[in-house]
C-alpha cells in the first residue's frame, strides 16, 4: 500500500499569528508548537509551511490553553465553546439563509471588533466581514480563520460544497497568496474596499440537513471537519444546466463545463452519476428544450437554431433532434405550425 505524504500548504504566518496570540496574553507557545511537532526556528520563516493535521493540532492546543476559540484576536476572548453556541442557535434554522443570518447577529454578540454581514441579490449572495477595530499583525489570520469557520458551517448544515464566485481581501496580497487557491477555491483580489466572500444565493434556499445530535458529534471533532472541503454539491446539477443553457458555446464537454464549474472533469461526473444523472443526459434535456422552445416560438434557420443549442454542427443536430423526436427539426416544426406534407401530384 503506498504512503500518502501530507502536503504542507499551510502558511507559517499563521502560526505566527497564533504564537502572537499567545504572546499578547503574556503566555509562552512552546507547549502548542511541540504538539503540532513545529520546531521554534522554523516560525520567523515567511516561506515556510506545515500540514492540515499541524494545523488543527496547534489551533486546538492554543484554543484550549488560552480558553480563547480567537486566539488573541479580540479584546475580549472567546471562551471554549463560543462558536459551538452560534452553531446551536442556527441548527434549528429551516434554511441555510436563515441559519446564516443568526450566525452573523449572534456573532456580534461575542465581539464588537468585526460584524458579519449576509447580502443576497438576485442570483448572488455574500458574507462582508466589516472591522470595527484595528487588528493589527493578527488580522489577516483573524479574518481568515472567521470567514473558513462560518463556510465549513455552512456546508456541513446542508452537507453540501459550497463553491464560491469570488472572493475580496482588505489587505494586500501576502507572500503566500497562492494558499488562497486551497483556502478559498475562486477567483480572488486583494486590496479590496471590503473583505467578502461571494456565492450563488440558491444554496441560501436549501435545507439543513442535521439535527442537534449531529452537532454534538459534530462539535467534538469540529476543527478538522470544517476545514476539509466537501465532495457533494448539492445544486451541481441545477449549476450546471444553468451553464449549459446560458453558456453553450462554452460548455461543449466535460472539461469545459467542469472549469466553468470549478471542479475537476472526473468530479463532476462522479457527482452526476451520485446524484443519478449523466452528463450526455444532462446536455440532451437541456439542449432538446432550448432547441424545440426556439423550433416553436421563432423563425430561425434550423442553422442558427443548432449553433443555439450548444451544436458544432448543423448535421449533428438534425442527427440528435431525430434521436430525441423521431422527426428532423424542419418537420417537427413544420407539424407544430399544422403544416403537412402536399402529396406530389402524379
Amino acid at each position: 500500500m503506498p504512503i500518502h505524504t501530507p502536503i504542507a500548504a499551510t502558511p507559517m504566518a499563521f502560526v505566527q499569528a497564533i504564537v502572537a496570540g499567545y504572546r499578547r496574553r503574556g503566555r509562552d507557545p512552546e507547549a502548542a508548537l511541540d504538539v503540532a511537532q513545529i520546531a521554534p526556528e522554523r516560525v520567523p520563516d515567511v516561506h515556510d509551511r506545515i500540514t492540515a493535521a499541524q494545523m488543527e493540532r496547534i489551533s486546538d492546543h492554543a484554543m484550549r490553553e488560552l480558553d480563547d476559540e480567537a486566539l488573541g484576536w479580540f479584546e475580549r476572548r472567546l471562551p471554549w465553546g463560543s462558536y459551538g453556541m452560534l452553531a446551536r442557535a442556527s441548527i434549528s434554522a429551516p434554511t441555510l439563509g436563515v441559519a446564516l443570518k443568526r450566525w452573523c447577529r449572534h456573532h456580534s454578540l461575542l465581539t464588537d471588533d468585526i460584524a458579519l454581514h449576509l447580502h443576497s441579490t438576485g442570483e448572488q449572495a455574500e458574507i462582508v466581514l466589516e472591522e470595527h477595530r484595528d487588528l493589527g499583525a493578527l488580522r489577516e489570520f483573524c479574518q481568515v480563520s472567521v470567514l473558513r469557520n462560518i463556510l465549513g458551517v455552512a456546508s456541513w448544515l446542508i452537507d453540501s460544497r459550497i463553491p464560491l464566485q469570488s472572493a475580496a481581501f482588505a489587505w494586500p496580497a501576502p507572500a503566500h497568496a497562492t494558499a488562497y487557491r486551497v483556502l478559498f477555491p475562486a477567483p480572488a483580489r486583494f486590496d479590496a474596499g471590503t473583505t467578502r466572500l461571494r456565492f450563488d444565493a440558491r444554496y441560501l434556499a436549501l435545507p439543513l440537513r442535521r439535527d442537534e445530535k449531529a452537532l454534538n458529534q459534530m462539535l467534538q471533532h469540529a476543527l478538522p471537519l470544517l476545514v476539509q472541503p466537501y465532495r457533494r454539491d448539492r445544486l451541481l446539477v441545477e449549476r450546471a444546466r444553468r451553464l449549459l443553457v446560458t453558456q453553450p458555446e462554452h460548455t461543449h464537454n466535460a472539461e469545459s463545463l467542469a472549469a466553468q464549474l470549478h471542479v475537476s472533469a472526473r468530479t463532476l461526473h462522479r457527482q452526476l452519476q451520485e446524484q443519478g444523472h449523466s452528463l450526455q443526459g444532462l446536455k440532451d434535456a437541456v439542449r432538446r428544450e432550448l432547441a424545440t422552445d426556439l423550433l416553436l416560438r421563432t423563425a430561425k434557420p434550423i442553422k442558427q437554431v443548432a449553433q443555439a443549442a450548444g451544436f458544432q454542427s448543423e448535421k449533428s443536430f438534425i442527427r440528435a433532434f431525430k434521436g430525441w423526436t423521431g422527426q428532423t427539426p424542419a418537420v417537427f416544426r413544420r407539424a407544430a405550425h399544422g403544416y403537412t406534407e402536399t402529396p406530389a401530384t402524379p
